[in-house]
């Protein structure tokens, strides 16, 4: 089953929701902002990506700039940020299976499903 993690408020998140509406596949649209991933399921998705935990960090949220930015944060660290501040995590991200990808720009999604 394919899953995105999507928050309405962002139009590339409602875009990626549109793409796979339009593939015809069966997908769980996952609202982070209010079930929010666990730290396991993060590092999880993270792996899926094959990225470093910061660059799925929104570096440009005042949650970050205020409370975390310039601190050399463990990965660990940096995960457990986003679990606590969900509005941290990129999106969208779409997981199909062993794969991930971080749906900016859209197109990335095709390359999964």
């Amino acid at each position: 089953m394919i899953k995105i993690y999507h928050n309405n408020r962002c139009s590339k998140s409602r875009l990626g929701v549109a793409v796979l509406e339009a593939s015809g596949k069966d997908f769980e649209i996952v609202k982070y902002l209010e079930d929010i991933p666990s730290k396991n399921e993060l590092q999880n998705i993270i792996n899926l990506l094959g990225i470093k935990p910061i660059a799925l960090v929104r570096k440009s949220e005042a949650v970050w700039k205020e409370q975390y930015k310039g601190k050399d944060l463990t990965d660990s660290e940096i995960i457990t940020a986003m679990v606590e501040n969900p509005k941290l995590i990129e999106r969208p991200i779409v997981v199909y299976g062993n794969k991930a990808v971080i749906g900016r720009p859209t197109e990335k999604i095709l390359d999964i499903i």
